[in-house]
């Protein structure tokens, strides 16, 4: 069986500061959500593109975290307590 979840990943941004957002619809419809942004250091010349890397990378690295919790929430809400079968 083969399973494919799509990450969406959106960036809002100017010369200096760039935010991204990354949304994860799970299976059964839930949204998962990560942000993440940059800011560019004044000294350095402007370049969308790095400021969208560290952001998406933040951003997908948040939404990790809330995926852990989301099936750690799934894991507690499925185990059987008290069942004499269950270690």
């Amino acid at each position: 069986m083969t399973t494919t979840w799509t990450i969406e990943l959106t960036f809002d941004e100017d010369s200096d500061y760039t935010q991204a957002l990354a949304i994860l619809r799970t299976p059964d419809n839930r949204e998962l959500r990560g942000l993440g942004q940059a800011r560019r250091n004044p000294d350095d010349r402007p370049v969308p593109r790095i400021g969208e890397e560290v952001a998406g990378a933040r951003a997908l690295s948040s939404l990790a975290h809330e995926l852990l919790d989301y099936a750690a929430a799934e894991i507690e809400s499925n185990v059987r307590r008290g069942d004499p079968d269950i270690g």
